[in-house]
């Protein structure tokens, strides 16, 4: 059955995006407390990811997929893990690539205070978005293949 016609796989898809947004606020609230806090950005997105992992795992288990029971959280978990690495594998540079090029076009644009903060916000977002789809496609088909 096709996704688009699917209204099932339409809620799924809608209650999934809702956890990236709550997952979305994980991520960008522990990056920016750990950036205040001193710790350079690039490992800052990676803790700040880890979080947001756990956080996402959680509610897609009891609320995107709550008819995922014939695995135990044990097996999807590290299924979920897994496809999250990869993500942060397509995210990472993403997010490198995205802040050098920001940097180099709103320098002197933005005073010098505001550059940093934007542009790796920006940055983050952009590489959050592109690793979405990645996430529930495999995520879907693979970590709650169970699902009918």
């Amino acid at each position: 059955m096709s996704f688009v016609t699917n209204a099932q796989e339409r809620t799924r898809f809608f209650r999934f995006l809702v956890v990236g947004a709550i997952g979305f606020v994980v991520d960008f609230g522990v990056y920016n407390v750990l950036t205040i806090v001193g710790l350079a950005p690039l490992i800052a997105q990676a803790f700040s990811f880890g979080c947001a992992v756990i956080s996402n795992f959680t509610w897609n288990r009891y609320w995107t997929y709550p008819d995922s029971r014939s695995k135990r959280k044990r097996t999807q978990l590290p299924q979920f893990f897994l496809v999250s690495v990869i993500g942060l594998a397509i995210r990472t540079p993403i997010f490198a690539g995205g802040h050098f090029l920001l940097v180099r076009w709103l320098e002197g644009v933005l005073s010098p205070s505001l550059l940093e903060p934007i542009t790796n916000n920006l940055a983050l977002a952009t590489a959050v978005g592109v690793v979405l789809f990645w996430n529930f496609f495999v995520n879907r088909y693979w970590t709650y293949a169970d699902v009918k």
